[in-house]
């Protein structure tokens, strides 16, 4: 397999300015035998200084980190710059044109896809330029989400354990400074941890803040002011945009998710009534929510239970549900230092 990506951009990333261009991905289709997906890319340089690597869009149902990248290469001056700031408001363009956690193109779920392949489909061939390209140029890079159609959550950021003294202490200054009002450190153990843009960002040493600002494919107003805000702060903690005069942080909560037990999932199909909210502090044998059966509705539902204690972080959102479908995951408080 070839290293070298075959995505490409009229940018010039060492050239002074703002510059609003593509990536370009190819993809060859009937109608568009020598076509390129079109991937909004935005480089704001002013002189020596970090590189900031912003990102949404990777899940095209996460509304909240799009809307607030766009406003935000809107607003910047690059004369109130010092570095460099590349921004992905839609990394996933064809996921975010169709509404979908995945590509129409490929099926491909991006933020399960790195490191990527340079020869493989538009999802993958994205992926390897952001690690191969992007990321080596990345002094910290954030990536917003959400959760989409399938689940709700409460505002947060997502940091990883697992490196050193060093990058831990460097990815808390990012947390406190995005200032989200919950934190959570994982080791990357769910969800496909290692093949999440945190886990290149990781292997290079890269700080990464992924942040989860809403859900259920809505756009939560708390959750863009949240990212409006973090985004700023972040930029103007790491001297890079004198242009902002954001609010002071707000304290963040450091949490994380105690173990495989922390998620509930759903055992049939049918329709879920939760029992509990977001943010609920729930205890092992509590009651989750019952489901109930669609081609036996005279039968009793079955119910759900916490099969340990915490604090509610995310929920699905749809009613119809699907055996293996998460229903909850919880989190418990760390100490991070």
């Amino acid at each position: 397999m070839t290293s070298s990506t075959q995505v490409w951009t009229p940018l010039d990333f060492q050239a002074d300015g703002k510059q609003c261009d593509w990536l370009r991905v190819p993809y060859s289709t009937d109608l568009s035998g020598y076509g390129v997906v079109p991937i909004p890319i935005v480089c704001i340089r002013n002189g020596a200084g970090p590189t900031a690597l912003l990102m949404a869009g990777s899940h095209g149902d996460e509304y909240e980190g799009q809307v607030a990248l766009a406003a935000l290469v809107r607003e910047i001056d690059p004369a109130d710059v010092q570095g460099r700031i590349i921004v992905l408001p839609a990394l996933n363009a064809p996921a975010v044109a169709a509404g979908r956690r995945v590509s129409p193109l490929d099926a491909g779920n991006l933020n399960r896809a790195f490191p990527g392949d340079p020869v493989g489909g538009p999802t993958a061939m994205i992926a390897h330029y952001v690690d191969t390209v992007l990321v080596p140029m990345a002094d910290l890079a954030i990536d917003l989400h959400a959760g989409g159609r399938s689940c709700d959550y409460i505002p947060c950021a997502l940091i990883r354990s697992g490196g050193s003294e060093t990058e831990h202490r460097q990815l808390v200054d990012l947390a406190v400074s995005f200032g989200a009002p919950v934190t959570s450190i994982s080791d990357g153990s769910g969800g496909g941890g290692r093949t999440t843009f945190s886990a290149v960002g990781q292997g290079a040493g890269v700080p990464v803040l992924t942040a989860e600002l809403g859900g259920g494919a809505a756009l939560s107003r708390d959750g863009l002011a949240i990212a409006e805000r973090g985004l700023r702060r972040v930029l103007q903690r790491y001297g890079m945009w004198s242009g902002a005069t954001p609010d002071p942080a707000p304290p963040t909560r450091f949490m994380r998710v105690r173990g495989r037990g922390a998620f509930v999932y759903a055992m049939r199909k049918g329709l879920f009534e939760p029992s509990a909210e977001l943010g609920d502090a729930v205890r092992a044998g509590q009651l989750a929510g019952v489901i109930h059966a669609i081609d036996r509705p005279w039968q009793a539902p079955e119910p759900i239970a916490f099969t340990e204690g915490g604090m509610v972080a995310c929920r699905r959102a749809p009613v119809l549900t699907e055996p293996g479908d998460c229903l909850y995951k919880l989190l418990v408080d760390v100490d991070p230092a």
